[in-house]
């Protein structure tokens, strides 16, 4: 590849902290010309995490409260095609850079804004939006998982910067997308408001649906749910905690005392391949094993082998049996045998041992830098690329000094940019035909997202389904939104002659599969361009990366990329205590998101080159993601010493969950920290303590007064006070009906639809699809899901073929039309 998909675009980043300089680095990583724009004090965050966010850009320092600064940043506008920010809002409105001026600077501008909340939430617009505020707000730290409350612990605090990881994905995505619709639509103004994008991103773990049947119910759910009706306390340890873990979902000892985490339930043969790989068939063939989309009450056993949960019965004996095969050899033996045998799994890793494992940096998931400031230095790799760029493996470093001087002279040289204003409002992507063949979580995101813009989403699942209801269509209530959904049997000719037919109508192909699973399908770089070389396949898996590595072809799924990059390390707070991190789906949904950053880039290019191409994205990048401030080493690198464990509640006295007298608050001072105190008079005598005994003061103090006592003391200041939300409660008050009427998508921050409508028969909470939000593009609410197979005539007929030979081809197996009697099998 000789053209770099981004390196006509131009953007200005004036972007501080994390959310905008991610946006910023995403770009820059896919080819653009970003400059940072900086205050005359620099870069508000000071530290190393700066200098990798800032890698192949220019940084110019502007006194935009000047008029000679603000005149520069104005001439930059009228020779750019982008513009970054995440200030409050209302700052650049009133710095004369607001979303009206910039258009009548350039009409053609597309100006990006994350701030914390909503500009029109009244109550929260305000605030200062801290990452942890953001999380404290929307529910991120209540109810941190199943272990935690069964163990009784709540809140916990995490590190991971979540809302700034959804939001910097939202928003880059979003940008490339209006930048493909700017010769339709125009410029065009979009707010991410992170707590949105975080709400959104959490979308599985405030999911409700009426009457959930219990056979979905995992043991750990069972559990709660007898203790809550029994009145029993929620007391567990730890240790006692793997009674309730299923079989195929969980941490093994190895021999060299390192875990193992499995994760393969739910798929067809996956549980299998396991137990096989361990040594084990005799014990697989004896299992139950049969139709999962049965109803239970005609299940001929208590649990089937392809199907999430195990069943009472066999857990343990599955367990017990398991762990003594795990310590006959040592980790990295059983994860080279376990990639070989495709069976899903992976040792745990700290994070900076997954900064120097041999995969992560042969794939290019982790890179070295010459960086100026730091010397040799590994950062993160992109989160989203095109497949043969081989630029995506080359960084220039950040800039230590104001190194754009000369380029704003050429800038400055060049015409300004007069092209007419325009008014179109359509979808960004009205009129894209994508052809979805994933499964699970992360790959149907990609369709599900590209649905709110406009794009016409058909999925292919298989005749007989690979993937139990509890992942296919409990999941799929979300991720497949917006689509006609087709099942074809891709092992008999017609099947696959109706498979490249749907490929020749599309332009563009979603899958989740390695590389080899890819070319198996007759998606190859090559096979793609000979059916017609604009196609795009978006391409996501486990552990891919801009070059290939030893584990290139290992399956994964979301807990595998934690598991591997360090996070379920961080999370249980040691290599000996790793648990999941809370939220389900936290790194699947961020994936599916990057692959549509990864599109936006193949379609720009597409549009000047007419080259089509396989656009990239993988668990493990975005297992970079959400650790993003955190994603670097260097020799003299202070240790990785951030938050973690079960009993973390903040990052030092300043960044801190406590009590009140009437339940937990986020307490944010970060920045002016004891100055904070003086300016409350409840507080001032405490600002002279030590930082060592601080945080004990303060949390005797502030369990004096109620909440709300304090976050009027600190109102008006750049410091906070934020009630801890639970993601359930947060749902319930954004609720509307969907039989009501019109949805409102920017009643305020957060907005979740009750389908109560929905053709599955019960009701069920879905987070609107307001995170992105464009002042003239149009978004829409994807319909609901369809059950699977309910457009396989319809489409045929489309195809071409006739209603007999549609009938034949039902009646032999080549296609279907449904995979259960019910739309969610009881």
């Amino acid at each position: 590849m000789t053209t770099r998909p981004l390196e006509h675009i131009r953007v200005l980043d004036f972007g501080q902290y994390l959310a905008g300089p991610l946006v910023g680095m995403m770009l820059a990583d896919l080819g653009a010309d970003v400059i940072r724009i900086d205050p005359p004090s620099g870069p508000r965050l000071k530290e190393p995490a700066t200098d990798m966010l800032s890698r192949g850009k220019s940084a110019l320092t502007l006194d935009l409260k000047s008029d000679d600064g603000l005149a520069i940043a104005r001439d930059l506008v009228a020779r750019a095609d982008v513009v970054i920010e995440n200030f409050r809002p209302g700052v650049m409105s009133r710095l004369g850079l607001g979303p009206e001026e910039l258009r009548r600077i350039n009409p053609q501008i597309i100006s990006l804004s994350l701030p914390g909340f909503a500009s029109t939430d009244p109550a929260l617009a305000d605030l200062p939006a801290w990452e942890a505020v953001i999380a404290a707000r929307t529910g991120q730290f209540t109810d941190m998982g199943l272990n935690r409350r069964l163990m009784g612990i709540n809140p916990s605090f995490t590190p991971l910067t979540l809302a700034s990881a959804y939001g910097a994905a939202f928003g880059a995505m979003a940008v490339q997308f209006a930048l493909y619709a700017r010769p339709r639509n125009g410029g065009d103004h979009i707010e991410v408001p992170l707590a949105s994008a975080l709400l959104e991103g959490l979308v599985y773990n405030c999911e409700q649906i009426e009457d959930y049947p219990q056979r979905f119910k995992s043991p750990r759910e069972v559990e709660l749910d007898r203790r809550s009706a029994e009145g029993l306390p929620m007391d567990l340890r730890y240790e006692e905690l793997s009674e309730f873990l299923d079989p195929f979902y969980r941490t093994y000892t190895c021999a060299d005392g390192r875990g193992f985490y499995v994760v393969a339930c739910s798929i067809v043969n996956h549980p299998r391949r396991v137990l096989e790989t361990l040594g084990l068939k005799d014990l697989a063939d004896g299992l139950p094993d049969f139709d999962a989309y049965l109803d239970q009450v005609d299940w001929p056993d208590t649990w089937a082998l392809r199907n999430y949960p195990v069943g009472e019965k066999d857990r343990a004996r599955i367990s017990d049996a398991m762990k003594a095969a795990f310590l006959t050899k040592p980790s990295h033996d059983w994860e080279m045998l376990f990639g070989a045998a495709k069976a899903p799994a992976t040792a745990q890793r700290s994070s900076r041992e997954w900064m120097h494992d041999p995969h992560a940096l042969a794939s290019g998931l982790v890179l070295e830098v010459d960086d100026p400031r730091h010397g040799r230095m590994k950062q993160m790799g992109n989160v989203a690329w095109l497949a043969g760029d081989d630029m995506a493996l080359v960084k220039r470093p950040g800039p230590v000094e104001d190194g754009a001087r000369e380029q704003l002279a050429k800038i400055l040289a060049e015409a300004p940019r007069t092209a007419p204003a325009v008014a179109g409002s359509a979808g960004w992507l009205d009129g894209l035909k994508v052809l979805d063949l994933t499964n699970v979580i992360a790959g149907p995101t990609i369709g599900s997202t590209l649905a709110r813009y406009g794009a016409e989403v058909t999925m292919v699942q298989p005749v007989s389904p690979s993937v139990d209801p509890w992942n296919a269509v409990v999941f799929g209530l979300h991720a497949h939104r917006g689509k006609e959904s087709v099942l074809l049997n891709l092992r008999k000719p017609t099947g696959q002659d109706a498979l490249r037919k749907l490929i020749a109508r599309s332009d563009v192909i979603t899958m989740n599969g390695t590389d080899a699973q890819r070319d198996a399908l007759g998606l190859s770089p090559e096979q793609l361009a000979t059916i017609n070389p604009r196609l795009i396949l978006v391409q996501l898996d486990a552990f891919g990366g801009p070059s290939r590595g030893p584990k290139s072809d290992h399956l994964g799924y979301d807990d595998l990329a934690q598991a591997a990059t360090g996070v379920m390390v961080r999370f249980g707070g040691g290599m000996e205590t790793p648990e999941e991190h809370a939220h389900f789906g936290t790194i699947d949904v961020l994936t599916g998101y990057c692959a549509c950053v990864a599109l936006g880039a193949a379609l720009l290019r597409l549009e000047r080159t007419g080259e089509g191409g396989i656009a990239r994205a993988a668990l493990a990048a975005a297992g970079n993601l959400i650790q993003a401030q955190l994603m670097y080493d260097f020799d003299g690198r202070a240790p990785f010493d951030e938050p973690s464990g079960r009993e973390a509640l903040g990052w030092g006295p300043f960044y801190h969950c406590y009590r009140a007298a009437d339940g937990w608050m986020f307490f944010a001072a970060p920045t002016n920290r004891q100055e904070a105190l003086c300016e409350v008079p409840d507080l001032a005598d405490l600002a002279d303590l030590p930082e060592d005994a601080l945080a004990t003061a303060l949390s005797g103090r502030f369990g004096t007064r109620p909440t709300a006592h304090w976050a009027t003391a600190f109102s008006g200041t750049s410091s906070t006070v934020m009630p801890l939300g639970s993601l359930h409660a947060t749902r319930d008050a954004a609720l509307q009906l969907e039989s009501v009427g019109e949805i409102d998508l920017d009643q305020g921050t957060f907005s979740v639809v009750r389908h109560d409508l929905h053709p599955m028969g019960r009701w069920c909470d879905l987070v609107a699809p307001n995170a992105v939000r464009p002042a003239k593009a149009r978004v829409r609410i994807p319909g609901p899901m369809p059950k699977y197979g309910a457009h396989t005539r319809k489409v045929l007929e489309q195809l071409g073929y006739s209603t007999e030979r549609i009938h034949e081809m039902i009646v032999n197996g080549a296609a279907g039309e449904s995979w259960s009697e019910k739309y969610l099998p009881e």
